[in-house]
């Protein structure tokens, strides 16, 4: 029973991840990153085994102990996963400030990006660019 419902859990996790990930949202998208992170440490853990005593042998103890190295693995991957969430969250919160939006559907410069930091190119908005220096074909003396 409990592996069934564990398996519910665990798909449904992974469901709501997706379902985050699929979203124009940064920071729903993040989220469903997160989410599916841990959806992933849950499931290690789950095919680790649930049976068996903690794996500490004493002296006359019994040889039936859930394997450590499982465990190990998943707490190492919760500390990077933690890291990782929140410096996409910091680098979310940096587009916002340059960009005015987390959408991402909202790009105000679909062709690539601004090279100065986001700001609004110099100059006509719908005109030619503006020449190199010393472009000009005169004398410059």
């Amino acid at each position: 029973m409990t592996q069934v419902v564990l398996a519910v859990v665990l798909g449904l996790l992974f469901a709501v991840g997706t379902f985050l990930i699929l979203r124009r949202d940064v920071v729903r998208v993040v989220w469903g990153v997160a989410i599916i992170g841990q959806a992933a440490n849950l499931y290690l853990v789950t095919m680790g085994g649930l049976s068996g005593a903690a794996p500490v042998l004493a002296h006359g103890a019994s040889a039936d102990v859930t394997d450590p190295l499982v465990q190990a693995l998943v707490l190492t991957a919760i500390v990077i996963g933690f890291g990782t969430t929140a410096f996409a969250l910091v680098l979310t919160f940096r587009v916002y400030q340059t960009r005015g939006t987390i959408d991402l559907s909202d790009d105000p410069d679909p062709e690539g990006v601004v090279a100065d930091g986001g700001a609004e190119p110099e100059g006509d908005a719908g005109g030619a660019p503006a020449p190199p220096e010393g472009a000009d074909g005169g004398d410059s003396a």
